[in-house]
């Protein structure tokens, strides 16, 4: 028999959109529950986000809360980080905090019955939610293990310090919501691992990120020769770092191989360290409406990443449209690809260069590793997989918190198996 539609609540820091990485994910994770589920999402909405611009269309109900600290910046970010120092509390914390936003909670549960509440992401992981519904927290990253990095790799001394301490905080906050919750879903095997090793009892699923595989697809636009794409929220520290690493240790050397190789910066927020590298050799476009002519006109797509967590969505649809792919190790960290297969990895500067420079010389080889990847995003990352691993997983925690076992509807399929088999539910565990 086909099993009943849930009732979900969804709360989230941020709203939904088709850029910028964790509202991607958001997003595709949405719309695909809602083909058969009701769903509902109670967001914060920055000043710059206005009801008109919703990416959501009529398969959810949407309810925004303003808030006018989302992306401050200067004076305002300065005081606020400063506040978090002399504070129990991290800096996300106290950005994503308000009675306003609780009050909106409580309302939406009392309006409506839900099965379960959706917590997308540890900002929002400190509001109250009613005990009588089952919690699934939903980490794109492992929050603090990102910033832990940011702080190995940052020369500046009192960003250094700030960081690792509000990494501190940030894990008991992000510890205590593991703990305090029915379920948590997580991008990889890896940021699993974390919670597990943190909370040995807790209720995991491996929810993979994914790639809209219809929307991502070549439209026969031609190669520009010599041309290396990097793409994404550039204003992002982790992206920030990245191209800085490029642009300062890595494209000297690929100038000097290749001289006629250009580089494409594609994503919103560019700050001043990157805008001062614009010229003729290296464009910077600031936000597009779509990266996909960018990805089509790209020899080469570069992710030099040396901070991050969860997976990266760009690799994803990068691969979608066929793309020769460049990245660290860390930033192909948690997907299932092998170097020299359907990616080139390096980590030093000289290896990372030396392998753009391949791609750059051998146009069969970079169709041969696009080939390569379009097949595995096909095989393994359609978001579909993705959404009934996070739909298992809260049929897992509705039928742990029910003390019973998930009937299903038949045999258990692989993903209700992996997402129920690995752990005793958190709430027996608290009251054990």
């Amino acid at each position: 028999m086909p099993r009943a539609p849930l009732r979900v609540l969804v709360v989230s820091s941020f709203l939904p959109s088709r850029t910028s990485g964790g509202r991607v994910r958001l997003r595709a994770l949405i719309r695909g529950l809602a083909r058969s589920n009701t769903v509902s999402l109670l967001s914060f909405r920055a000043p710059s986000e206005h009801e008109d611009d919703l990416d959501t269309g009529a398969e959810y109900d949407v309810r925004t809360v303003p808030n006018e600290r989302i992306g401050i910046s200067g004076r305002s970010k300065r005081v606020l980080q400063l506040r978090s120092l002399l504070s129990t509390k991290t800096f996300e914390r106290l950005t994503f905090d308000g009675e306003a936003f609780q009050a909106a909670i409580d309302r939406a549960v009392a309006e409506d019955s839900f099965d379960v509440v959706h917590v997308e992401g540890i900002q929002v992981a400190h509001f109250t939610f009613p005990r009588h519904i089952p919690v699934v927290l939903d980490e794109q990253n492992v929050e603090y293990d990102v910033l832990r990095r940011a702080a190995s790799v940052t020369r500046s001394l009192p960003r250094k310090l700030f960081t690792r301490l509000n990494a501190e905080k940030l894990r008991l906050e992000e510890q205590r919501a593991w703990r305090g919750v029915d379920a948590c879903a997580v991008p990889s095997p890896r940021d699993e691992a974390i919670v597990r090793a943190a909370v040995p009892h807790a209720l995991t699923a491996v929810v993979p990120n994914g790639v809209d595989l219809e929307f991502f697809a070549p439209a026969g636009r031609p190669i520009r020769p010599r041309t290396i794409l990097f793409f994404g929220q550039i204003g992002y520290y982790p992206n920030t770092d990245a191209l800085e690493f490029f642009l300062q240790e890595i494209w000297p050397a690929v100038k000097r191989a290749v001289p006629a190789s250009k580089l494409v910066v594609v994503g919103p927020s560019a700050p001043p360290q990157i805008q001062r590298w614009a010229g003729d050799d290296v464009e910077i476009t600031g936000a597009v409406p779509d990266v996909r002519p960018y990805l089509e006109e790209a020899a080469v797509v570069i992710v030099p990443l040396r901070i991050g967590g969860g997976t990266r969505l760009k690799i994803l649809e990068a691969m979608a449209m066929r793309k020769a792919i460049v990245s660290t190790t860390l930033g192909a960290e948690g997907l299932a690809v092998t170097d020299g297969e359907d990616i080139l990895l390096g980590d030093t500067a000289d290896a990372f260069a030396a392998q753009v420079r391949r791609l750059l010389d051998d146009d069969t080889l970079g169709a041969k590793l696009g080939a390569a990847g379009r097949r595995l995003v096909e095989e393994r990352y359609g978001w579909a997989t993705s959404v009934r691993s996070l739909e298992a997983l809260y049929r897992s925690a509705i039928a742990a918190r029910l003390g019973v076992p998930d009937p299903g509807d038949g045999e258990p399929s692989s993903d209700e198996t992996a997402a129920s088999a690995t752990a005793t539910p958190l709430w027996r565990a608290r009251n054990a």
